[in-house]
């Protein structure tokens, strides 16, 4: 009798070369079997040697964990597959801009949250802010959680970007 294993969660970076079509390709690999991510980001990393970097973050059994590293490895602009999340302690953050349309006590509230989540306003009018907010996934969550009632109408979140800790790099 086989036990189901429970899905994880997982971070995943990967160097890349920085050239046309490459981010196309991983998400293809993910899209072509069925894989989740959950976030993506892609940034170029070191502009003389033409290198980019892709953070994923997915979800899956330990095998299609596995799956994925295994299959990110062998496509060919790859340069490293590191599993943050196994790997090594890592560093996650996030960023979002959050705005809030509200009034009176609403507004009060709003700032109070904001304050104390560490949440800056960048932009306030007579009955609207927005706020930015940077740190873990889930601080953003409850966040935008509490802010829901409060007004909520818009916003945009980078995904995750993430980091081993220590002195080794990617």
């Amino acid at each position: 009798m086989a036990v189901d294993q429970a899905a994880e969660r997982h971070t995943i970076a990967v160097l890349v070369d920085n050239e046309a079509g490459v981010l196309a390709r991983v998400i293809g690999l993910f899209s072509g079997r069925g894989y989740n991510i959950e976030s993506l980001t892609v940034a170029e990393v070191d502009p003389e040697a033409m290198l980019s970097r892709i953070t994923v973050v997915t979800s899956g059994t330990p095998m299609i964990i596995e799956q994925i590293k295994a299959q990110l490895e062998r496509l060919v602009p790859v340069h490293r597959v590191a599993d943050l999340t196994v790997d090594s302690p890592y560093l996650e953050r996030e960023l979002a801009l959050v705005k809030v349309k509200s009034r009176g006590e609403k507004r009060i509230e709003a700032l109070r949250i904001a304050d104390i989540f560490r949440a800056r306003a960048v932009d306030s009018t007579s009955d609207s802010f927005v706020f930015e907010i940077s740190g873990s996934t889930e601080k953003l969550d409850a966040f935008i959680g509490l802010m829901r009632p409060l007004g909520l109408v818009d916003i945009s979140r980078t995904g995750v970007v993430a980091i081993a800790r220590g002195k080794a790099g990617l």
